[in-house]
């Protein structure tokens, strides 16, 4: 078929949604509000209904008058990995009905990768969207999930090559910080900022000094690296804190630093870690005197939750993802004092069995 032949029938198929009633005999405004509620699982079956349908629902005003309806949901999506099998999977749970969803598999290249954790995983939570850093045969390709069609679709590779790193979504873009060359080899302290608009990369200010592993959040305009505390515990780790606005670094400050001793989420503008030993206990970090303290109330339920965990926030909600992808919610209070508090509850979902040997890489929280 030739490009103009091509063109032709998707003109053909534009003016066809465009006369043809979404529901016959409602007019189209109203047809239109009952799509919007159709649950995002089923969005790949509902647009295979008409081709009306279907230009409706990938419209990228189709997810924004959700949101102004404020009938957008979150849903939480799970990277995980078997051990056994080494196969990785992107699963996707309704926070609401607790059914899990399996997601389109990746490009090919992204599923030859050494370890799950030699990729790094970003998203804008409101657009709906998920982002792969890393993978392919030069550790530059890059991948987007947009949850509204359900489907996968590359984006320009990354200026360097890298594994093993960190990236974040500042103000809108997605910004890929250090790791290793080579899979374990030379370690890199070039940064680089993606913007999803024009898919394209920029260089950004580089880091002061490279970093032995890493653990990140964002707060604001700011990105927070540090190395966090590693067995056995020797030497102290080291930090940074990235500036957006001035695209510049600054050492981060030793109680914070220091005080990094878990995985790190960000709840109601501060940043939390749960500890993953002994009884997995919940810290705040407070800017104003550079110390952390502890968050009273429940403990992570201990006989349920194993490790590796992965953390999402959203709102004054922690969800925290185990072994067999088990889910936990803390919901975050703070009191009048100033301090916090949190209640956990475990989020019953189905099919458990199918999932025992998965474990959890990265999670994240999208509004579909």
């Amino acid at each position: 078929m030739t490009e103009t032949q091509t063109s032709i029938g998707q003109e053909e198929e534009e003016t066809r949604a465009k006369t043809q009633p979404l529901i016959p005999g409602l007019p189209n405004e109203i047809a239109e509000l009952c799509l919007l509620r159709l649950p995002y699982p089923y969005h790949a079956l509902f647009r295979s209904v008409s081709s009306s349908w279907n230009t409706t629902i990938t419209n990228p005003s189709f997810l924004l008058s959700k949101q102004s309806l404020s009938i957008s949901s979150p849903y939480l999506f799970v990277f995980s990995f078997n051990k056994s099998t080494a196969k990785v999977q992107w699963q996707s749970l309704d926070l609401s009905s607790g059914r899990w969803f399996v997601l389109p598999p990746m490009p090919s290249s992204f599923a030859k990768i050494s370890s799950p954790h030699a990729l790094s995983c970003a998203s804008i939570p409101r657009q709906g969207k998920l982002f792969v850093l890393g993978g392919g045969e030069s550790s530059r390709s890059a991948v987007v999930y947009t949850a509204l069609t359900n489907r996968w679709s590359l984006a320009s590779p990354m200026l360097s090559p890298r594994t093993y790193f960190v990236s974040g979504n500042l103000n809108g873009k997605i910004t890929a910080v250090g790791g290793s060359l080579d899979g374990g080899g030379e370690a890199t302290k070039d940064v680089e900022s993606y913007d999803p608009e024009s898919d394209t990369w920029k260089e950004s200010a580089r880091l002061p000094m490279v970093l032995a592993k890493y653990d990140s959040a964002v707060i604001g305009k700011e990105m927070l690296v540090t190395e966090g505390w590693a067995w056995p515990f020797m030497f102290p780790p080291m930090g940074h804190v990235y500036d957006s606005d001035k695209d510049t670094w600054r050492e981060m400050s030793g109680g914070m630093k220091e005080g990094w001793t878990g995985v790190s989420v960000v709840v109601r503008g501060r940043l939390f870690v749960i500890s993953e030993h002994g009884d997995f206990p919940m810290k705040v970090y407070s800017s104003d005197d550079d110390t952390w303290s502890y968050v009273s109330g429940e403990k992570l339920p201990r006989k349920t939750m194993r490790r590796p965990f992965a953390v999402a926030g959203v709102e004054d909600r922690v969800f925290v993802v185990g072994e067999g992808l088990n889910v936990a919610e803390g919901r975050v209070d703070e009191g009048q004092n100033g301090e916090f508090s949190v209640e956990w509850r475990m989020i019953a979902s189905s099919s458990h069995q199918a999932r025992t040997q998965f474990s959890p890489a990265s999670c994240h929280v999208l509004y579909v």
